[in-house]
């Protein structure tokens, strides 16, 4: 790459590394933090395709979590493939995704983010008393109480060289909502253009 001595190579490559508004929003935090319920209400704001990460684990992965045992690593790689196949195959499409992955480690993050630029983090971040309050509520979901715990001592919260949006658990989903788009500088209510082609 030819040496150009501007100072404005720096400023070029920050907005290489932040767009202003990607293409796919990550919802990342512990199960119980509100991935689902944040994750579908800011698609529908933006008026984006949501997808759940949890769709993509195998069966497997599935039957281990209901019978109380925590995933390995090992378990989790074929779903942060999938899930990372999933993200790129939507941005060829020219299509805008929130999905919601528990991506509690940095090498899954680094599966499914990576270098792209147009993937941005979005961090709900709560306690854990807070969270068990709140999983002791629900119904219907197969991550039990009991593997809480596992759950933050395998999270490593993203840093400032990740760029995440760092948003908490504490206040209801809308304000958590609009805080995010508050964060994008994005219109609550202005549908983005259909990207053209399939």
């Amino acid at each position: 790459m030819p040496a150009t001595g501007s100072s404005a190579e720096p400023a070029i490559a920050a907005a290489k590394q932040a767009p202003a508004m990607p293409s796919v929003l990550v919802v990342m935090g512990v199960s119980g933090s509100g991935k689902s319920t944040i994750g579908t209400q800011l698609a529908l704001k933006l008026h984006w395709e949501f997808e759940d990460g949890d769709w993509f684990h195998p069966a497997s992965n599935v039957e281990k979590m209901h019978s109380g045992q925590p995933l390995t690593d090992e378990d989790r790689w074929p779903w942060l493939n999938a899930i990372a196949a999933f993200i790129d195959a939507s941005r060829k499409a020219g299509k805008h995704v929130v999905i919601a992955c528990s991506a509690l480690k940095r090498s899954y993050r680094a599966i499914i983010v990576g270098d792209r630029p147009d993937v941005r983090l979005i961090y709900l971040k709560g306690d854990i008393a807070l969270i068990a309050r709140r999983i002791a509520a629900r119904h219907e979901h197969f991550m039990p109480l009991e593997l809480l715990q596992s759950q933050f001592d395998a999270l490593e919260e993203p840093g400032p060289e990740e760029n995440p949006i760092v948003v908490s658990v504490a206040p209801g989903p809308r304000a958590i909502v609009m805080q995010v788009l508050s964060a994008l500088d994005a219109p609550a209510s202005r549908p983005q253009a259909a990207p053209e082609g399939r």
